[in-house]
């Protein structure tokens, strides 16, 4: 591989940084951590796509219950296959830099699982099964907990969070912020 600075010219890490909420020294680390996911590939073509497969070997993700829809929200084809674009992107939007307002806006697109621009019942049920792996909860339990929720958040009683229902509840949640991130 050679420096990974040697990867980019000055140009191509001016407007990486304009596009980010990295600076140069971050970006560099993000691509050195893109092309430890498969470095054969990536020494053939800076620009190549690796799978969805290869994105979740990431130590952060791999743990993570939604980690095939951060691959797939994130990835400019949609199929979770990403580019290094699309894998700084993602770094980005989880640093701690980003603002709250980027990162509630992702976050939203992950629980969409229906990718409706709404988040709906079956996507909160998703959301919690994901979460609560193996101690899944009743249906009982689960269909209260999803009625608790839209009685909170849904404001105008659609059944439906909108971004901005769901961007209102988020707002009260100071902890959300710490939960969507990735160290670089």
């Amino acid at each position: 591989m050679g420096g990974s600075h040697s990867a980019f010219t000055e140009q191509e890490l001016d407007d990486y940084q304009t596009l980010t909420y990295l600076t140069k020294k971050e970006i560099l680390h993000v691509y050195k951590r893109f092309y430890t996911l498969d470095p054969e590939k990536v020494n053939l073509d800076k620009n190549v796509k690796l799978a969805m497969d290869d994105i979740q070997k990431l130590p952060e993700l791999k743990v993570n219950p939604f980690k095939d829809r951060i691959c797939k929200v994130f990835s400019s084809s949609g199929d979770g296959e990403m580019t290094f674009e699309d894998f700084l992107d993602m770094m980005s939007v989880f640093s701690d830099q980003a603002p709250k307002n980027v990162k509630v806006e992702y976050a939203f697109r992950i629980y969409d699982f229906d990718e409706d621009d709404m988040i709906s019942g079956s996507d909160l049920k998703e959301v919690v099964d994901r979460l609560t792996g193996e101690q899944n909860l009743s249906e009982e339990d689960m269909q209260q907990l999803i009625d608790n929720i839209f009685m909170e958040a849904d404001l105008d009683d659609d059944e439906f969070l909108s971004f901005a229902e769901f961007e209102h509840v988020i707002s009260k949640a100071p902890d959300f912020i710490n939960s969507f991130r990735i160290r670089l």
